[in-house]
């Protein structure tokens, strides 16, 4: 079984994988956080209900849940008992190893639908899956375990690559504002600690600010400049409850001019300050 002594944004080694994730280390992740790493997780009993990218799912048994190195998320509530088999990477790791690189190709498929059902037998071949990358990362043999875990993790990957780019024919047909919507909150995610005006995105999807923002509003409900300060805010409220960091360091983590600046940023949003927030 996996241990629950895990950092909530990144991990400290390569990866970490387990076959029977419970409540007890949903818990960890109770606050929104910023994934630095990535995520493969199956659910195999159960349903819980979490926050990916600021959209609510249900995840429920046979739902295969891929996050991506920037995904926000948040576990909210369990439905019914629910039981994971998950592997987690490291942003080290994801960064060095080209064929995880690969899947990063998919983004936009992902970002679309981190969320997917999978046919019985499919869920059951991935289980085993999960079950000897589990084993196999226990193992003592460092030299057999490399070649192990990267065939095991490249047939997991295999399989997810596989269901996306059979998606791709669905999210090319899907109507223009969604793209721009879908889009925008990706590139938000990507940017969103340097760069905070609406040209600047507007300029990255070759449309005017005006017609971004219009865009939005119908689709969303929700201004840019609401959605920008969203994953702003969850970013730091990550920070300040899940790391020992100065509020001074987490300001300029976020490109924030000075601590005052960031403190007036956080309450208008919060409703109290980041020292407040931490202690509460």
């Amino acid at each position: 079984m996996i241990k629950i002594d895990f950092p909530q944004v990144d991990i400290p080694q390569d990866f970490i994988a387990g076959t029977d994730v419970t409540e007890d280390v949903l818990n960890f992740y109770r606050q929104s956080c910023r994934l630095r790493g990535g995520v493969f997780a199956l659910c195999l009993e159960g349903s819980l209900d979490v926050t990916i990218n600021l959209t609510r799912y249900t995840v429920k048994k046979n739902d295969f849940v891929c996050l991506l190195p920037g995904s926000i998320i948040q576990y909210r509530q369990q439905k019914s008992k629910a039981r994971l088999s998950f592997v987690m990477f490291s942003s080290k790791f994801v960064s060095d190893i080209n064929w995880v690189k690969e899947t990063m190709n998919l983004y936009p498929a992902v970002a679309a639908r981190p969320v997917f059902t999978m046919k019985e037998s499919v869920a059951t071949i991935m289980s085993d899956y999960f079950s000897l990358l589990e084993r196999a990362s226990a193992e003592a043999d460092e030299n057999l375990n490399s070649e192990i875990i990267k065939s095991i993790l490249t047939g997991i990957l295999n399989g997810v690559g596989l269901f996306y780019r059979g998606q791709n024919a669905d999210i090319h047909s899907e109507n223009r504002s969604e793209e721009i919507c879908k889009r925008l909150v990706q590139l938000v995610m990507e940017h969103y600690a340097s760069e905070r005006q609406i040209s600047f995105y507007a300029a990255q999807l070759s449309i005017s600010p005006q017609h971004l923002s219009s865009t939005v509003k119908k689709m969303t409900g929700k201004t840019v400049s609401e959605i920008i300060s969203e994953i702003v805010v969850m970013d730091a409220k990550a920070q300040l409850k899940s790391t020992n960091q100065t509020i001074q360091a987490i300001s300029y983590s976020l490109n924030f001019p000075n601590v005052s600046f960031f403190g007036k940023y956080f309450k208008r949003y919060v409703g109290m300050s980041p020292k407040e927030y931490r202690n509460s």
